[in-house]
């Protein structure tokens, strides 16, 4: 009798869903794969309102990196996503550790933290666009108090409203990162934490030589998913600030829109955009490697 081999053994599990899997694949292809490669060759070419096929070269990247305001928006977008990631991360896994002490009325407090994460970015920049504005704000709130000479405008200072969306990103997504850890430190062996205590080690120590370490999957998945929202950050600082003052809020997917939809230039809008895709690529490869890398050599 024919005997399968492993190729058709393989083909032959889960069939149906393999096949309801085709059409998923194929739109994957035309929309991310054919698109991206129709996006970065048109980077190379000189288009303005329509796509052209006149090839450039690296003209597009140079003007690119000639400009004032991508720079800025560059180095808006670095201090924005170490802070992001840093305060994100750990802010999230302190109350996650805080929520995971069984305490009273968890589901209240887990609600009240996530639930501006189920905002959308739009509102949550127009609520603290209010909340930061001098004269309605918390600066006036102070002042009110009787601190007259109290004085907290970020989003009016060029130094630091890059620091005003942050709070506003911070406010936001703080919430879903301690679900992540929390759901982390839940499925944590009780009997880790245990021996822990029978054998005196203090509870920060127990978190940081072992629960974290413990809970590095849910760490590496937290980082992917808040980086990728630091690198298309749009709606925040369109809302808050529209890129003021001046230009001193800009970042890159508010340059790309803006120079594809309002300076009518596809082809810079193009090569920024292809930029922005380098630095997604830079996120998910070691991503990648660390998940699957790790599991290849375990």
């Amino acid at each position: 009798m024919h005997q399968p081999g492993r190729l058709e053994r393989t083909f032959a599990v889960n069939m149906s869903a393999k096949v309801a899997a085709v059409p998923m694949a194929f739109t994957a292809i035309g929309v991310f794969v054919i698109s991206t490669g129709w996006t970065i060759y048109h980077s190379f070419t000189n288009s303005k309102l329509l796509p052209k096929s006149q090839f450039i070269g690296l003209d597009q990247y140079e003007r690119l990196w000639s400009t004032n305001r991508w720079l800025v928006s560059i180095e808006n977008l670095a201090i924005y996503g170490i802070c992001m990631l840093i305060f994100s991360l750990v802010i999230g896994f302190v109350l996650a550790a805080l929520m995971d002490q069984k305490i009273r009325f968890e589901s209240v407090f887990r609600t009240i933290f996530l639930y501006p994460f189920a905002l959308s970015f739009i509102v949550t920049g127009l609520v603290w666009q209010w909340l930061l504005t001098p004269e309605f704000g918390v600066q006036k709130i102070v002042r009110d108090l009787g601190f007259e000479n109290f004085t907290f405008d970020p989003l009016f200072n060029a130094d630091w409203v890059i620091y005003g969306i942050l709070f506003a990103a911070l406010w936001q997504g703080t919430g879903f990162v301690m679900v992540l850890m929390l759901a982390g430190l839940r499925g944590i062996d009780q009997e880790i934490w245990k021996a822990a205590r029978v054998d005196g080690i203090p509870m920060w120590k127990t978190y940081i030589f072992i629960v974290i370490p413990m809970m590095r999957p849910v760490f590496v998945t937290a980082l992917v998913i808040i980086a990728a929202g630091i690198i298309k950050v749009y709606d925040l600082v369109v809302a808050q600030t529209s890129g003021g003052p001046g230009i001193a809020s800009e970042v890159p997917a508010k340059y790309v829109y803006d120079l594809m939809f309002g300076g009518q230039n596809l082809g810079q809008g193009f090569a920024a955009s292809t930029m922005m895709l380098v630095s997604v690529l830079v996120v998910l490869i070691p991503w990648a490697y660390l998940e699957f890398g790790g599991r290849k050599r375990g």
